[in-house]
Formats: C-alpha cells, structure tokens, sequence
C-alpha cells in the first residue's frame, strides 16, 4: 500500500507515505477556548510522533502550541511564512523542544527524510518525501493580526503516493491547476460551530472539490469533533451529518472518487494509482 492515512479528529491527520511520517495540524486537548471535544478520546501519545507536522494556518484549534509541545525534540514543524514572527507561542514552544521550523510560501517545497530508529524504536523508515505548500482561500490570521499578514496554506505530499491536505480553504478557481494530479484528498467537510463562514468547504462544496480535483481516494476531515460548549443542540446536524453527507454529494457529483470515511483514530491504507 502506498500511504497509510489516520484521522485522529478535526484537522489532525497522520499521513505515512515513503516511511515518513507526517502529522497535521496537531490538536491534542479535550478544551480549547469555548470548545470542548464532544467526539472521540483525545489522541494516544505516539500520535505526536512524527518525522515533521504541517500546519496550514494560524488559528488557534490548527496552530496550538501546547499540542506542538508534545513532538519530540528536533522535529520539523512546517508553516506558512510569518507564523513565527506572528505567534509567540510557537517561538517558545520551539525553543524550549528543539523543534526546527520551516516557513513555506504558496509553491515553495521542503524534502522530509524518514528519521533513523533510535533505542525506543522510533522511526518510521529510510524514505523521503517532498512537501509543497499550495493557496488555500482562508483568512488564517490570528488575532490581533491583519487578515493578509500571514497566509493560509495547503500541502501536497509527493511520495509512493500523492496527498493533498487542503487545511481550511473555501472553494477557488485555481483549486485543481495549482493542487495537481492526487492519488488522495484530505479534504474539510465541517467545522466546529453551527454556521460556516467564508472560506470553508461544506459537504457539498468539499464534494464539488473533489470533482474539480478527481483524486483517487477523499477523506473527509474537520468535522464532528469540537464543538461550543452549551451549543449542542443549536443546528446540532452540523456536527453529525457532515461527514455522511460529504459521501452522499461526492457520490453524486464525484463518483469515482473512492470515499473513505474514518472513525475518530482509525486508519486507511491506499494504494497509488498514478
């Protein structure tokens, strides 16, 4: 099998491709602000580990440094370019673990090698992988920064296989040319509240993504997980249906994309057909 994809809940996914293992915008706390995680039990440690993380963009429930305050030291922690000028909390977190942080633009890229076993057995393989960063059509600042301060990213993996992670984005025209050719869509299909605002996929927009991006294999990701406390029975289908509701329109509008949706920490091998 080529890649091996785990969803852990929200946005937080473990990708193994090549022997490297890549983690996404890692969220490892039962509470963040006014949300509480109504779904799932929190990630066991070894979810942190990984041979590099790939946040998408600054708010708070996808760039948490107290969940990157639990990667192993020396980790690679790719970003867009300003988060560590933007979030003082990642310039500590790093500091104090080690963590080597890399800074992308749309369309620039960084090589993640598998990291060799060490006396804990940690270590996923000798392969590599390529990571390019991609537009996503979201206002990731994070208060109280300017909305163009630092921009919102996807990530496309390039190994055996070829994984786009969309991170949070809406809709744009540029979507397939700028993504390319994928084997795999991490695509968002929720949020965590009742309403979505601007610069998010719904069910039925992730679906008519995944036509636009004709990947092999979609995984539907950042729903059913947090929610705001107090609000649970506000519109409370917008925590339930999403992921349901992503594989009945992709069915309709993509049906040769190959659905796949996961349980809060279950696992999917797919194989590469490009």
């Amino acid at each position: 099998m080529a890649v091996e994809v785990t969803w852990w809940g929200h946005a937080t996914v473990t990708v193994t491709d090549s022997g490297v293992r890549l983690l996404t915008d890692p969220l490892f706390t039962r509470r963040l602000a006014h949300l509480r995680r109504r779904r799932g039990e929190l990630p066991p440690p070894g979810a942190a580990r990984a041979d590099a993380v790939l946040v998408s963009h600054l708010h708070a429930d996808h760039l948490h440094p107290a969940s990157l305050a639990r990667l192993g030291p020396g980790t690679r922690v790719v970003v867009p370019c300003g988060a560590v000028a933007a979030v003082p909390g990642l310039r500590r977190v790093a500091a104090a673990r080690g963590l080597r942080v890399t800074e992308l633009r749309p369309g620039e890229t960084v090589t993640v090698r598998a990291a060799h076993p060490d006396a804990d057995g940690y270590g996923y393989g000798s392969g590599e992988v390529t990571v390019r960063a991609v537009h996503a059509a979201h206002d990731g600042r994070r208060l109280p920064y300017g909305p163009h301060r630092v921009p919102a990213l996807g990530y496309v993996v390039h190994g055996a296989a070829t994984t786009y992670f969309a991170g949070d984005t809406g809709l744009f025209d540029t979507m397939a040319e700028e993504v390319g050719a994928v084997d795999v869509a991490l695509l968002p299909v929720g949020g965590w509240g009742p309403f979505l605002g601007h610069g998010h996929l719904d069910a039925r927009r992730a679906a008519e993504a995944a036509a636009r991006l004709a990947p092999v294999s979609a995984v539907p990701v950042h729903y059913g997980t947090y929610w705001p406390i107090g609000l649970d029975a506000v519109r409370p289908h917008e925590f339930h249906s999403p992921g349901d509701e992503f594989a009945r329109q992709a069915g309709l509008l993509a049906p040769r994309v190959a659905v796949h949706r996961l349980a809060h920490g279950e696992s999917v091998r797919l194989a590469a057909a490009r």
